[in-house]
C-alpha cells in the first residue's frame, strides 16, 4: 500500500492539515474493494481528487474512469446520459445511444454533486447500486454492468432527505463510506502553503517573477475565511500575479484583491437577494388573485340583482354600486340582452318562465366568469415566466427552481404558452 505522501505527491494534493491526512488515508484504504463511495465537502475543496485515487489504486485501474457533473445536466435529459437510449425513444433520438454505465463496464463513474439528481434517476440510480442492472430509455430489456460509484456532494443530503428531494436507501447504499474534505478555513496552516504553489505556478506559466506577500499580509490571508476555499484562493494569486507589476504584496494590496465580507461569495449573495425579490413579487400577485376574485364575487351579486329588479341602478342596493363601481349614478342604465316574454308584461305566467330560467341564466354567468378568472391566471402566470426567464438570462433550470416547478413543466409551459 502506497503512503499518503507519496499519494499527495502523486496527485498534486497540497497540505499537511490531520483531516486532509485522515481523507487521503481512507481513499487509499478502500480503494483495492469494490464499495461505494461518498465524498462529502464544500464546493471548491477538490473533492474531485478523491476518486480519481480511488481509481488509480484499485482493480480497475485499466477500465474507463468516467466523471459526471449531475448538476449541469437538464433533467430531461440526465436519464438518457446516464442509461442510453434507444432510437426513436423521444423528439430527437435519431439513433441508439450507449449511457455512461454501459461505456464504463469495467471501471469507475464519479457522479458529482449527486444531490441535484432528479428523483426518478435516483430510482434507477438504486437498482444499479443493488443489482448493477439498468434499462435503456425507450427499451425494456434489461442490462448489466459491473461499474464501481464515488459520489460527491457538497449540499447536506440530510436535509435533502426531510424535504424529500433525495431518496434515504439510495443514501444508505451510496454512503458505504464516507470521506469528509474539511474547508480551508479549518487547514489555516495549509493556507500560506497553498498561495506559495499557486504563485510559483503562474509565475511559470506566464514567465514572470513569482509574488510574495509582505509579513503584515500572511496573517490576513490566514484569518480570512474563503467561502470559495482552494479554488478562490487559487483564483486570487492568479489575479495578484497578473495584475499586480509589483512582486512584493502588501496587506493593502491583498485587500484589494478580497471581498471585504468573506463569509459569503458575491454570487451567493446575489441569488438569495433574487431569491427574495421574487417571493416578494409572488406575494403580491397572490394579494391581486384574491383581491380580484372579491371583486368578481360583487360583480355576481349586482348582476342578479340586475336580473331581478329591472334595468336601471336606483333598483339596486346603492352600497354594492359603491363597491364595485367607487360611484353611484343613479342615471347610469345598463343594457340587457333582448329575451322573449319581457318581465314588463306583469303576465303571471311568464313570470313564472322567467323564474324557472333563472337558475340556468345564473350558471351561465358564472361560468363565464370562470372562464375569464382562467384567462387572467394564465395572463399573470406568463408574465411570471417571462419574468423569471429574463432574471436567469434563459437558463430553464435555474428558472425552474425559481418558479418552484420541474424543468419538464417550465419547458411545457413556455411550448404551450408559445414563449
Amino acid at each position: 500500500m502506497e503512503s499518503v505522501q507519496n499519494i499527495k505527491q502523486r496527485f498534486e494534493i497540497i497540505g499537511n492539515d490531520p483531516k486532509l491526512n485522515r481523507a487521503v488515508e481512507k481513499a487509499i484504504q478502500v480503494a483495492p474493494t469494490d464499495i461505494s463511495v461518498l465524498v462529502v465537502g464544500e464546493s471548491g475543496v477538490g473533492k474531485e481528487s478523491i476518486p480519481k485515487i480511488i481509481h488509480s489504486l484499485s482493480h480497475r485501474k485499466h477500465g474507463k474512469y468516467i466523471a459526471v457533473n449531475c448538476g449541469a445536466i437538464p433533467e430531461g435529459t440526465i436519464d438518457s446520459e446516464l442509461f442510453g437510449h434507444e432510437k426513436g425513444s423521444f423528439t430527437g433520438a435519431t439513433s441508439t445511444r450507449e449511457g455512461y454505465f454501459e461505456v464504463a463496464d469495467g471501471g469507475t463513474i464519479f457522479l458529482d454533486e449527486v444531490g441535484e439528481l432528479p428523483l426518478t434517476t435516483q430510482v434507477r440510480l438504486l437498482r444499479v447500486l443493488e443489482n448493477g442492472e439498468f434499462i435503456k430509455v425507450g427499451s425494456s430489456q434489461v442490462q448489466k454492468t459491473n461499474v464501481r460509484i464515488v459520489a460527491a456532494t457538497n449540499v447536506n443530503l440530510f436535509d435533502a432527505i426531510e424535504k424529500g428531494k433525495f431518496r434515504e436507501d439510495l443514501y444508505y447504499r451510496l454512503s458505504t463510506v464516507d470521506i469528509l474534505l474539511p474547508p480551508l478555513r479549518d487547514r489555516k496552516d495549509d493556507i500560506h502553503l497553498l498561495f506559495r504553489k499557486f504563485a510559483s505556478d503562474f509565475a511559470h506559466k506566464y514567465k514572470m517573477p513569482a509574488i510574495k506577500l509582505e509579513d503584515e499580509a500572511i496573517p490576513y490571508l490566514l484569518k480570512y475565511r474563503w467561502s470559495g476555499n482552494i479554488r478562490q484562493l487559487r483564483n486570487a494569486a492568479e489575479q495578484i500575479s497578473v495584475l499586480e507589476t509589483k512582486r512584493d504584496i502588501s496587506l493593502k494590496t491583498l485587500l484589494s484583491y478580497l471581498p471585504q465580507d468573506g463569509s459569503h461569495l458575491p454570487s451567493v449573495i446575489k441569488d438569495k437577494k433574487s431569491e427574495s425579490d421574487f417571493s416578494t413579487e409572488r406575494d403580491i400577485l397572490y394579494k391581486v388573485l384574491f383581491d380580484m376574485k372579491s371583486d368578481l364575487n360583487d360583480l355576481k351579486k349586482l348582476t342578479l340583482e340586475l336580473m331581478k329588479n329591472g334595468s336601471k341602478v336606483q333598483d339596486i342596493n346603492p352600497n354594492l354600486i359603491q363597491k364595485v363601481y367607487g360611484k353611484s349614478d343613479e342615471d347610469t342604465f345598463f343594457e340587457e340582452q333582448p329575451r322573449t316574454n319581457s318581465i314588463a308584461t306583469n303576465n303571471e305566467s311568464e313570470q313564472e318562465e322567467f323564474e324557472d330560467d333563472e337558475d340556468d341564466n345564473n350558471y351561465l354567468f358564472a361560468e363565464t366568469v370562470e372562464e375569464e378568472e382562467i384567462l387572467k391566471l394564465e395572463k399573470k402566470e406568463i408574465e411570471l415566466i417571462k419574468k423569471s426567464l429574463e432574471k436567469n438570462k434563459g437558463k430553464r433550470k435555474a428558472a425552474a427552481d425559481e418558479l418552484g416547478i420541474s424543468e419538464r413543466t417550465l419547458y411545457r409551459k413556455i411550448k404551450q404558452y408559445d414563449l
